[in-house]
């Protein structure tokens, strides 16, 4: 037995102890793919030019990627995905109508600013879609609040344009957004499958939903943050005499929740952390559309609670058992 002993060789190192063979690559991909059908039904309701946004943010965000890591002396990982998935997710934060220029500088932002300049993947603070879209929002306001209206694939530059539904809301109120349907089915119809006016990934909310579902049962998101962040929003607006079915379908709110409050490098680990995370997420998100400036609250509400991620994840850490306690 001590000679068997002997032989054995034990690792000791720090954690993570638990490990599998789910690489980044194929992580970044999966997430990527489960947000395909999502890009793709936008793209039926908004045509040629909402595909022409998407491939730009992905084609800038990943030549950025790679010029950046080349400058920097660093090897140039563009095939790990991760590049490739940021600017999916910028683009889907996008109107469909915006200029091509656009997505080259909210990818600039994202790659170079948000991502290297905190240490490459793994190390940066913000999402870096959503620091993008932030920058975009408030360097070029009007092109990104100009709604183009779905048309069912005959969307062009110049096509028609109109609010979303959480701008019609603030506006004029809860009766004339649903003046502009049929009636209140019709209105929660329509916003599940995506004919409303928004920004790309506001557009097919059952899309968006069945990806995260897929996401959650191949183990590489948790249901925390996605169910306290929209369960949050849809009880605090009914608390305060809203809809909560409305408040849940429009806006970014699904796509904010599954994919974008769900970043490994940004959001608490331990899963109580990620419980309160994502109810801070959903109460300033509410606190936004009802009292702040803009109709939609997502992309700050998950941006301010980054900030809270090492508080979180120290507030919830489990308790050591057989400490020795110091002297008084």
């Amino acid at each position: 037995m001590e000679e068997k002993a002997k032989d054995k060789k034990f690792l000791v190192s720090v954690g993570p102890h638990i490990r599998s063979n789910v690489s980044v690559p194929r992580i970044m991909w999966t997430v990527s793919a489960a947000l395909a059908p999502a890009a793709l039904v936008s793209v039926y309701y908004f045509g040629v030019h909402a595909l022409l946004v998407i491939a730009a943010c992905i084609l800038a965000c990943m030549a950025i990627e790679a010029a950046t890591q080349k400058i920097m002396g660093v090897k140039v990982s563009v095939t790990d995905g991760s590049a490739f998935l940021t600017g999916l997710l910028l683009g889907m934060n996008l109107p469909a109508g915006v200029p091509l220029y656009l997505p080259v500088i909210g990818a600039a932002v994202a790659i170079v600013i948000t991502k290297h300049l905190f240490g490459g993947l793994g190390y940066n603070i913000f999402n870096p879609a959503l620091i993008g879209r932030a920058f975009l929002m408030a360097s070029f306001p009007k092109l990104m609040t100009t709604w183009p209206i779905p048309a069912g694939g005959q969307m062009l530059v110049d096509a028609k344009t109109g609010a979303t539904p959480l701008g019609i809301l603030k506006e004029e109120g809860y009766q004339k957004l649903l003046a502009h349907f049929t009636g209140q089915q019709d209105m929660y119809t329509s916003m599940l499958f995506g004919n409303r006016g928004g920004s790309l990934g506001e557009v097919s909310v059952l899309a968006i939903l069945l990806g995260g579902i897929f996401l959650i049962a191949k183990g590489y998101i948790n249901w925390q943050i996605p169910v306290s962040f929209i369960g949050t929003v849809a009880g605090l607006t009914w608390v305060f005499g809203g809809d909560p079915v409305l408040a849940m379908l429009s806006g970014g709110l699904v796509l904010g929740a599954f994919f974008m409050a769900t970043d490994y490098v940004t959001v608490p680990q331990l899963n109580r952390a990620q419980l309160a995370f994502g109810i801070g997420c959903g109460a300033i998100t509410v606190l936004i559309r009802l009292k702040g400036g803009y109709p939609e609250g997502v992309c700050y509400a998950i941006l301010l609670m980054n900030c809270l991620t090492p508080l979180l994840d120290r507030a919830f850490k489990p308790k050591k058992f057989g400490e020795a306690k110091a002297a008084a």
